[in-house]
């Protein structure tokens, strides 16, 4: 019954073809529903798998481990080089890819390519669901993106709806230590940090990754600082312990959470948003 539904959808697609925007704000047309997919970038793997088109990606990029069927998927190279024989081996009917994740030059050799395109940059929390549905648009797997899109949006709508409103907690989001790196208020993490009634102390900042210093957070004196897992050899978070005099120190409120959950523009964006909001609420309850 699933086979004949999809050979339906397949024909549904072949008759009247597909146009999308994407996040780059092109025009993406198919004549048909997308059977063989590249994808240049984690996030996109999980989108395309929640989209319901998961046995449609023949191709993606290093770091593509969610869901577990991802793994499996043939590499084309990393963020840093695209085996484009190998792109062209594998006869993709469509390529997605990251427009800021993806370097110019490997870019412009997609581009050139001549396959459909389609840029993912969602920005936003809500961008994720219209991700879903365009991405299902494009597949013919529609049905399945609508509902992974609606399930996401209640999941957000209700942590928003218990949470926005809170005390507003100031936060201090480290990507990496050595050099100190955080994300301004354009990235999707200070979207996360607005459900959770949280701020981003450097949310004005004008460059999406900046490099700040130890002296600015300390001025900045954050209730919480939010960071990932630590890596090997690195001190992560912890590297505030010794500045007694900054209130998230203070209060204990140096949380470490899976970066992966935050960063990555997916659905399961929303149960890493569980996890920060009941971070700051921690933080709201140690307030004297």
């Amino acid at each position: 019954m699933r086979g004949f539904a999809l050979m339906l959808a397949l024909a549904a697609g072949a008759a009247h073809g597909v146009t999308v925007q994407d996040d780059a704000g092109n025009s993406v047309t198919l004549a048909r529903p997308a059977l063989r997919v590249i994808s240049t970038a984690p996030h996109i793997t999980e989108l395309l798998f929640a989209a319901g088109g998961g046995e449609r990606v023949v191709g993606a990029m290093n770091y593509s481990d969610y869901p577990q069927a991802a793994k499996r998927i043939p590499l084309i190279g990393s963020d840093a080089q695209i085996d484009m024989e190998r792109v062209l081996a594998l006869r993709p009917d469509l390529l997605v890819v990251w427009q800021t994740g993806n370097t110019e030059r490997q870019l412009a050799q997609l581009k050139s390519l001549g396959i459909p395109i389609f840029y993912s940059e969602p920005k936003k929390l809500d961008d994720i669901a219209t991700s879903l549905t365009r991405l299902g648009q494009l597949l013919g797997t529609d049905s399945t993106a609508q509902a992974a899109a609606r399930d996401y949006r209640q999941k957000i709508g209700k942590l928003t709806a218990t949470y926005a409103q809170r005390p507003p907690v100031k936060v201090f989001y480290q990507i990496w230590e050595k050099p100190l790196f955080t994300l301004n208020g354009e990235h999707i993490v200070s979207d996360a940090l607005r459900v959770c009634g949280g701020r981003n102390i450097f949310a004005g900042l004008k460059v999406t990754a900046p490099s700040v210093s130890t002296e600015a957070v300390l001025q900045e004196n954050p209730e919480a600082i939010v960071g990932g897992e630590q890596h090997s050899g690195q001190a992560g978070i912890n590297i505030w312990k010794p500045y007694k005099g900054m209130l998230a120190v203070q209060r204990d409120n140096l949380f470490m959470l899976d970066s992966e959950l935050l960063v990555r523009a997916t659905p399961r964006i929303a149960d890493g948003i569980a996890v920060l909001c009941e971070k700051l609420e921690t933080a709201r309850r140690r307030r004297p």
